[in-house]
Parts: C-alpha cells; sequence; structure tokens
C-alpha cells in the first residue's frame, strides 16, 4: 500500500511527490499524458520560449540602435519550434531523474474508492490521495476548435508556420502573450476583448499602457467586443483564449464520496476535500490558476496530510502574477483599484522607466514601477510593474509583502547600480 498516489504529474503533482519523497512516504504519481503537465508542456515553458525567440528578433531590427549593423534577419519558424520542443524534452527529463523513489505510472487514473485508484490496468492501495489533474482551454460555443482554423493555446504552439493574420479571442494573459509573440514575428494580430480593458483584473493604468504600446506596435486592440460581431473570415487563423476550466469530472471521485462542480474539486483552506484522506490541488481546485501557485498548494498538501492536527492554511493574498509580454507585466498584494474599493487610506509611489539608466542602456524605457502601501503604517500592499524584466523584479517585491515590510525599510536597502532593481527604491520618495 502507498502512503500517497498522487493524480496528475503537473506543477502541483510533482511538488507534491518530491514534497512526499523528502517525508519519506512511500508515494506513487500517475500521469496520462506527459510528465510535466500543461506548464511544461503546453502553457509556461514553451510560450514563455516563444516569447525569447520573439524578443531576440525584435531586438536584431533596432540592433543599429546599439551600434551594431546586421544586414538582414527573419524569424525561422522551424527552428524556433525546434528549440522550444528540446527544451521541454530536457525539463521533462530532468523531472523525471529527479522522481527516482517516486513510483511513476504513465496510465490513465479512476478512483475505485477512498483508498483505491486504478492506474491503467492496475489497481492500487492508498493511504491518502491528491487530485492534481489540472485544467483545460475553455471552448466557446460559436468557435469550436477544430485545430485547423479555430484554435486552443494547445493547439497554437504546434502550428508549423507564422500566420499573417491571427483573430484573438480574449484579451487575457494567454492571449496578449500569444498577441506580442507573433506580432513580433510579423503576423497582423486583432485582439478582441469582451470585456473593458485588457487583461481584465490587473491594475487598469498598467492596462491601459500595455493597450497604448501595443497599437503602436500595430496590434488591433478591440475592447468591449463580442467576437460574435467580427468577421473571422479576414483572418488565417483565430485562436480562442478565454480561460480555463478545471477537469476533474471524469475521475472517478464521486465513487469515495468527493464533492465537485462543473469539473472543480471543492476543497477547503486546507486543501482537504469533503473525506478526510484526500485533498486537492493546482488548477483543478479553481482556485489561482498559476503553476507557481499549483507548486505552493502541492507541497501544502503534502504537509497538511502529514501533521493533520496542525494545519497550514493557503494563503491567496500574496501571489505574483506575470506575464510575458514585451514589454512585461507584473503584480502583487492589492492593486490600487482593489485597495481603493476596499476603503483603504492609501499612498501611491511612481516610477517611470524613462529615469533609469540600465532601462535606457537597454533600450526598454516604456513603463513604470507602481508601489500601494498603507498611508498611517508604511505597509507594503501591493505593487504593479509594466517594463523590462517586469517579471524578475516583482520578486523583490513579493519578498516585501510577505514579510510584510514597510516603505522606509525598502528605501534604506542599498541597491546595486545601475540596474532596473533601484528602480524600486527610486520609485519611493
Amino acid at each position: 500500500m502507498y502512503d500517497l498516489a498522487i493524480i496528475g504529474a503537473g506543477w502541483a503533482g510533482f511538488n507534491a511527490a518530491l514534497k512526499a519523497k523528502q517525508a519519506g512516504l512511500k508515494a506513487c504519481l500517475i500521469e496520462k499524458a506527459d510528465i510535466g503537465g500543461t506548464c511544461l508542456n503546453l502553457g509556461c515553458i514553451p510560450t514563455k520560449t516563444l516569447c525569447q525567440s520573439a524578443k531576440i528578433y525584435s531586438l536584431a531590427k533596432k540592433s543599429a540602435h546599439f551600434g551594431i549593423e546586421i544586414i538582414s534577419s527573419h524569424p525561422d519558424f522551424i527552428k524556433i519550434q525546434e528549440r522550444k520542443d528540446r527544451i521541454i524534452r530536457q525539463l521533462r527529463s530532468g523531472m523525471q531523474s529527479v522522481l527516482t523513489g517516486v513510483d511513476f505510472f504513465n496510465a490513465e487514473a479512476f478512483v475505485l474508492s477512498k483508498n483505491e485508484i486504478r492506474a491503467g490496468d492496475k489497481t492500487l492501495k492508498t493511504k491518502f490521495i491528491l487530485a492534481a489533474c489540472g485544467s483545460r482551454p475553455l471552448e466557446l460555443s460559436a468557435f469550436k476548435f477544430n485545430a485547423l482554423n479555430i484554435l486552443s493555446s494547445n493547439d497554437m504552439l504546434g502550428i508549423k508556420e507564422i500566420p499573417q493574420s491571427l483573430l484573438i479571442i480574449g484579451g487575457g494573459v494567454i492571449g496578449i502573450e500569444f498577441a506580442s509573440i507573433f506580432s513580433a514575428f510579423g503576423t497582423k494580430v486583432t485582439v478582441a476583448e469582451k470585456m473593458s480593458q485588457l487583461i481584465p483584473g490587473i491594475d487598469s493604468e498598467a492596462a491601459r499602457k500595455i493597450e497604448a504600446i501595443f497599437k503602436k506596435k500595430g496590434i488591433i486592440v478591440k475592447t468591449n467586443t463580442d467576437a460574435n460581431s467580427l468577421n473571422q473570415q479576414e483572418y488565417n487563423l483565430t485562436l480562442v483564449c478565454v480561460g480555463r476550466a478545471p477537469c476533474a469530472e471524469n475521475l472517478g471521485l464521486a465513487n469515495a464520496g468527493v464533492n465537485t462542480e462543473r469539473g472543480r474539486v471543492i476543497v477547503d483552506d486546507f486543501l482537504k476535500t469533503s473525506v478526510d484522506n484526500i485533498y486537492a490541488a493546482g488548477d483543478c481546485t479553481a482556485k489561482i490558476m498559476l503553476a507557481h501557485f499549483a507548486a505552493y498548494q502541492g507541497r501544502i498538501a503534502v504537509e497538511n496530510m502529514l501533521s493533520p492536527d496542525k494545519p497550514k492554511r493557503i494563503d491567496c493574498a500574496n501571489i505574483p502574477n506575470c506575464i510575458f509580454t514585451e514589454p512585461e507585466i507584473a503584480s502583487v498584494g492589492l492593486s490600487e483599484d482593489e485597495a481603493k474599493n476596499k476603503g483603504l487610506d492609501i499612498r501611491i509611489d511612481k516610477f517611470d522607466f524613462l529615469g533609469s539608466g540600465m532601462a535606457r542602456i537597454l533600450e526598454e524605457t516604456e513603463g513604470f514601477i507602481k508601489l500601494v502601501s498603507d498611508k498611517k503604517t508604511g505597509l507594503l500592499l501591493g505593487a504593479c510593474i509594466i517594463g523590462p524584466k517586469a517579471t524578475e523584479l516583482i520578486g523583490t517585491l513579493t519578498l516585501a509583502i510577505t514579510n510584510r515590510l514597510k516603505l522606509s525599510q525598502i528605501k534604506d536597502t542599498v541597491f546595486g547600480h545601475p540596474t532596473l532593481c533601484e528602480s524600486i527604491n527610486e520609485a519611493i520618495k
């Protein structure tokens, strides 16, 4: 009998398996597809690999600004895709190697009871079960995926050539990352978003800034737009990016008495389901669908199995959100809009990258850093960055918020010069 059987080898399941291994548990990991889940195979890693290729191509086109003359440059999309696939294979192999000591079943899982799982043709007995079965792209009834001209984000990663024109339905994180990538490669991109701004829920000033930058790049942005009003025939490809749906509906969890709702596994603040020995983590809980949050959930779920008398509550407040457009966008904690809606008495500090020496050296001066703090206590409550290396810079501010630092403590910290990171200090007046 296993101490723990984990269903799904994405970022939640993988990190849970590592935690179980470290704790000396006899664990198994069941995955019907490839190890790494959406993040490694169809999400974070492949899209960011394409982002980097797009960035290199953009830099090559403006190399003259750096005193470097490149006579000609063009994207070789076949080689770009080959590099992406090679990186995925390398990382997948690395993940497999560190799981030594955890039994891996490359099979479809089905829960038979609270202590039994069928994995392919095997029946496994276990003390605990962790469901980490992930999510899938949402489909629209009027735009059914056909893998030909109406694509999901999964399909988009496998295309063989750069399209001349691309309609992206959905101006959320996934949609605008693809818009940024393919616009850089020369595709005529249109983004249609039903809400009043791109990336609904993000700081409204940052949303307006990325929309303005997109328009400068030639990307057509249509907010407050129903996709049904657009003529799909005008575009080579249509990419539907309207969110993701948890996919636990065919897992057999009802056989164990686990409560689910529209494919979502219902958990409490400690990641326990309605059955004491069954937990869930990652996208299938439909909380925050981010790989790093899933990894965090996976680790906490195992810790709570081991210490049921002193369980840890999941903290959703200070999870960084990273968007790999050009320029990048990142945020953590409360946005200015959220703080105002809560009626908090706040202070806003801001620094424009035009004033950064390193940003000028990089020729990436679009954007700003915005800090939201409590006016009375000086505690940092939130931050938003749009600009160069925003997804790296947000880590410093995540650490500050998590450890309840005040603006004065950040201001007293000496940052290196010339760096982008010193812009955090410069933002505080």
